[in-house]
């Protein structure tokens, strides 16, 4: 994956590195020997850990902050709005009360975990029946948009746009498309807002009004279909670098 690909570069420069994963990561003091910090899974317990890193004023990349806000989806819809760009309408609420309240004749909906799973946990809602949960459980519903869907990659201001199948991964088989106009404002403006220097988006465009809607966003995928994933690595590790020498400079 991508975080063994960026490990052995650096390495391969001369850096130590250390991964740190469920079966090794302990969050004390011990942490604070390493320079720098990169944030790259989608679990909270490694969020957790990056909460104690920046608060012991050590540097780490992406921020928490972004992370935890493209990670949750309730966030990630705000910033969406936030930026001015179209999400679609989204349904928080108890089985109980998203059963009593939603239109289901003007579906279908997606039922998604509320941290984002990588397409894990993602299911399509037709009826009450459909929808899965715990009693009291607080649940996460979106209004399914009919269209082509598309996978934006970005780093820096280089965007990678591809088709891919509705609901499917990062992973899934995708085919490259054409940049258009369109496409390029959403990512950029996206991008821009938000602060970030690499992602990607996940977008629909909608059969009957051609209108984009984000449907997801990351501020660290795996870059599966970058053109080159050398060179992507290398972009990302030259990113976080001159990020890393900014914070030295202004805490020095």
């Amino acid at each position: 994956m991508f975080a063994g690909d960026l490990s052995n570069y650096l390495q391969s420069k001369g850096h130590i590195v250390e991964i740190f994963t469920l079966k090794n990561l302990i969050i004390n003091k011990e942490l604070l020997k390493n320079d720098l910090f990169i944030l790259k899974s989608k679990q909270l317990f490694f969020l957790y850990a990056g909460y104690f890193i920046e608060s012991n004023n050590i540097s780490i990349y992406p921020s928490t902050e972004i992370a935890f806000k493209t990670k949750n989806r309730i966030e990630a819809y705000f910033l969406i709005k936030k930026a001015g760009l179209l999400s679609p309408n989204i349904y928080l609420g108890t089985r109980d009360v998203l059963n009593r309240n939603l239109l289901f004749n003007s579906g279908p909906f997606i039922q998604k975990p509320i941290m984002s799973s990588g397409s894990k946990g993602i299911k399509l809602i037709n009826d009450p029946e459909d929808i899965e949960a715990e009693e009291h459980e607080i649940l996460y519903i979106e209004k399914f948009i009919i269209g082509i869907h598309y996978l934006a990659y970005f780093i820096n201001d280089e965007i990678l746009v591809y088709e891919k199948e509705p609901l499917s991964n990062e992973h899934a088989h995708v085919k490259k498309t054409d940049l258009t106009e369109d496409l390029e404002s959403i990512v950029l403006k996206w991008k821009n807002e938000n602060g970030l220097f690499f992602g990607h988006l996940d977008l629909v465009k909608e059969e009957n009004t051609n209108k984009f809607y984000i449907v997801d966003t990351g501020c660290f995928p795996e870059f599966s279909h970058w053109k080159n994933r050398i060179e992507a690595v290398k972009s990302i590790w030259d990113i976080i670098l001159t990020l890393y020498e900014k914070d030295l400079k202004v805490n020095n």
